[in-house]
């Protein structure tokens, strides 16, 4: 390999999906890149068409998968990017980068994956391309010939760079007492403390997270909020991992921008454990949280390792509805050990608590994902319902020890893909699924 001159070295940052919000992925990688006196061009393909000419003229092109539908539609680019340019050296980076490392490095769809925090094994990479250096020492990052464990450690972070994103009115909006505002998107931690068993992040942070600093994060809202920002949503796998954090930041920013609303994530067992902060979450300016109760079923819960129980989801909502604010449940609505009686009481537990209206339909027809490294894998009864992995769609496939469940999945799918067409009421599509369930 040359050497080649740092300055002049050409990187192509591509985002491919982050659920509507402005790509961190791309904004925090650029500012550290910056910060090393390098650059990159940016694409998020979410809203752009694969950057050809770019691409063709690229030394590096580095691919964010943060999760697996970005991960899918980041193998198509990257199979562009080899078309449009061979030379290219091309790294996949991110939480699904890691988990599929074996299948990504070894049928050439990457020359590196990175995975953890992976900003600094990105700038290392790109000196050593520069210099025409060996990259395989680099940590974090790995390669044909050799596997690198998960970057995780403390960071120095700038500000993440969001210059060469899209106006953020191309992105998501938050719906408010019918108005619509623009929404800006923060991470305030990294990782999660938490074991979930069917968890991507588990994998490659092994139970660790790591600390934003708040002036970072409040630097990041002030340039979203002057961009037009009227919400903020924060984005970490659990906001409250840090509880003194996220109180800090919550003071703060509503002493800044009082007018200013958001929502985070976190754990239903983090509700109960501080209950007492959610009142003043709401005076703050919270207007919802999202949680990850994912079923009803207690053998279902105990299998995921989720550290909640179906009372516990119940006495969550009551401490949420105490404070005013709405829980936005997310689910996981089947896996091998729904029964068809579990799946009944979802959907009962959903009307009878009023929930269709933060649950939207799509949620009912959620499949558990199993990516490689996922500990779900090597569950003891695992080989009751667990099939081959697929190499094109990045997950083992399993079935159902029940054939009727297979076949609800597939009823509930197609409809809710039809409703979604169609533009169907979220209610109406609620009450067909219901209806498929007790036919």
């Amino acid at each position: 390999m040359t050497r080649r001159n740092s300055a002049r070295l050409n990187i192509l940052l591509l985002a491919c999906y982050e659920l509507g919000h402005p790509p961190l992925s791309l904004a925090w990688p650029l500012a550290f890149l910056r910060r090393a006196g390098l650059d990159a061009q940016t694409r998020d393909l979410s809203l752009a068409p694969f950057p050809e000419a770019p691409a063709a003229s690229a030394d590096l092109i580095a691919i964010a998968a943060p999760m697996h539908t970005a991960l899918r539609l980041g193998v198509e680019a990257a199979r562009l990017a080899r078309a449009a340019n061979p030379r290219a050296h091309i790294c996949v980076f991110g939480l699904y980068a890691h988990l599929n490392a074996d299948l990504l490095l070894g049928r050439g769809l990457a020359d590196s994956v990175i995975a953890g925090e992976a900003e600094p094994a990105l700038v290392a990479l790109a000196q050593a391309l520069a210099l025409g250096a060996d990259p395989a020492q680099i940590p974090g990052l790995s390669t044909r010939r050799q596997r690198a464990a998960p970057h995780r450690a403390r960071l120095d972070f700038p500000v993440p760079d969001r210059s060469t994103l899209p106006a953020l009115r191309r992105y998501a909006r938050y719906q408010h007492d019918g108005d619509l505002r623009l929404a800006g998107y923060v991470e305030a931690t990294r990782g999660c403390l938490h074991t979930c068993r069917h968890c991507p992040v588990v994998p490659v942070y092994a139970g660790r997270f790591f600390v934003v600093p708040a002036d970072v994060v409040l630097a990041d809202i002030a340039q979203q909020v002057a961009a037009g920002a009227e919400h903020i949503t924060f984005g970490d796998p659990d906001f409250l991992n840090g509880p003194g954090h996220a109180l800090k930041l919550a003071r703060a920013l509503h002493a800044r921008w009082p007018r200013l609303t958001f929502d985070f994530t976190t754990k239903v067992e983090h509700i109960l454990e501080h209950r007492a902060l959610f009142p003043e979450f709401a005076r703050l300016g919270a207007s919802f949280v999202v949680s990850a109760i994912e079923s009803v079923s207690d053998r279902v819960l105990a299998h995921l390792g989720k550290g909640h129980t179906a009372a516990d989801i119940a006495a969550a909502l009551a401490v949420l509805d105490g404070a005013g604010l709405a829980m936005q449940p997310t689910l996981v609505a089947f896996t091998p050990w729904t029964t068809l009686d579990d799946y009944l009481a979802q959907v009962e537990f959903i009307q009878d608590r009023g929930l269709q209206a933060h649950i939207p339909p799509v949620q009912l027809s959620i499949r558990l994902l199993l990516p490689p490294g996922s500990p779900l894998v090597q569950a003891a009864d695992a080989p009751e319902w667990l099939g081959q992995l697929d190499a094109e769609t990045f997950t083992f496939r399993w079935t159902h020890p029940d054939p009727r469940m297979d076949a609800l999945y597939a009823q509930v799918a197609e409809c809710v893909a039809a409703a979604e067409a169609g533009g169907e009421p979220e209610p109406a599509t609620f009450a067909a699924i219901r209806a498929l369930v007790y036919a």
